[in-house]
């Protein structure tokens, strides 16, 4: 679901509060682990870029919430770990906003956060 707000917080006040309270974890854990990264709005829903070049994303769609891993060489890395998980090309599907998996999430920023890589 694409969303027209203008910054984060105007995006995170229009979700039911599940979903509300979940991606505000994400986004803690995100401006946690990617100090470097400024965080803006663009396609619609909150996303981490590095010398403007987007790198994680995220959003509220209408069946889940969607982590994107813009960075193939970070999922590339993490094939093992990702082989497992309800995936599409570069975004992680969390069906049940209680089940993001916080650890993996944040290995993966950790990864992301240790330079520029490539994207694809």
């Amino acid at each position: 679901m694409r969303s027209e707000a203008k910054d984060v917080d105007s995006y995170l006040a229009e979700l039911p509060d599940a979903r509300r309270a979940a991606l505000t974890r994400l986004r803690d854990l995100c401006r946690a682990e990617l100090p470097a990264h400024t965080e803006v709005m663009a396609y619609g829903m909150p996303v981490y870029t590095l010398d403007g070049e987007p790198e994680i994303a995220f959003a509220s769609q209408k069946q889940y919430i969607s982590f994107y891993l813009m960075r193939g060489d970070v999922r590339d890395a993490f094939a093992d770990r990702l082989a497992d998980q309800d995936m599409g090309k570069g975004c992680l599907r969390f069906r049940n906003p209680e089940a993001v998996d916080e650890t993996l999430l944040r290995d993966l920023l950790r990864a992301t956060a240790k330079g520029p890589g490539t994207t694809g």
